[in-house]
């Protein structure tokens, strides 16, 4: 029963970060901020490091569902749709940390959450690079090498969605701590 409900929870997980995957949070050509990271990353420090990869996995393989996919080859739809969303479940090698220093309620846990929430993100961002660089650097602007253009946008917003994925953490962990906590 327990692991049913952890996949369960993590494909409601997959489903609400598709959903604010709709939420527009775009400014100019290619900056985004990626708000479906922040109930995968809750998602990460609650139940851990396997389980996250398959709900980041399972919201990668949503976007092929709802028609969200920018498709170029087979390998570009791979790195950043598989490979890039699966690669956020890294995120919760700090669930335990989190949860310990919940439960004796001490202040380094925010400081597990930013190193969580950072892995998530690089480990996600990393693979978009590595896209951007290899399939979508012909399409650089401003007449920026693809390894530049590639940095500045995927960079970007990695660094945007990073910020906004830690304010909101931290507002839950001071709000509603028992989220990151699982009743098992």
């Amino acid at each position: 029963m327990l692991k049913s409900r952890v996949w369960l929870e993590g494909a409601i997980v997959a489903a609400l970060a598709m959903v604010l995957s709709f939420v527009p949070v775009k400014f100019g050509p290619g900056f985004s901020i990626s708000l479906g990271m922040i109930p995968v990353t809750v998602y990460a420090f609650r139940r851990g490091t396997i389980p996250t990869l398959y709900a980041g996995l399972l919201w990668g393989l949503l976007h092929f569902l709802l028609g969200k996919v920018t498709f170029l080859t087979v390998p570009q739809v791979l790195i950043e749709y598989v490979f890039a969303y699966t690669a956020i479940g890294f995120a919760g090698i700090v669930s335990s940390k989190i949860q310990l220093t919940l439960k004796l309620k001490s202040k380094q846990v925010y400081w597990y959450a930013c190193f969580g929430t950072i892995v998530g993100i690089l480990a996600r961002y990393i693979f978009h690079f590595m896209a951007g660089y290899i399939f979508w650097g012909d399409y650089a602007l401003w007449g920026l090498s693809p390894v530049v253009y590639s940095l500045a946008i995927n960079g970007t917003n990695a660094i945007m969605t990073a910020v906004v994925t830690l304010i909101a953490v931290i507002l839950l962990l001071n709000q509603r701590p028992e989220l990151f906590i699982p009743k098992q």
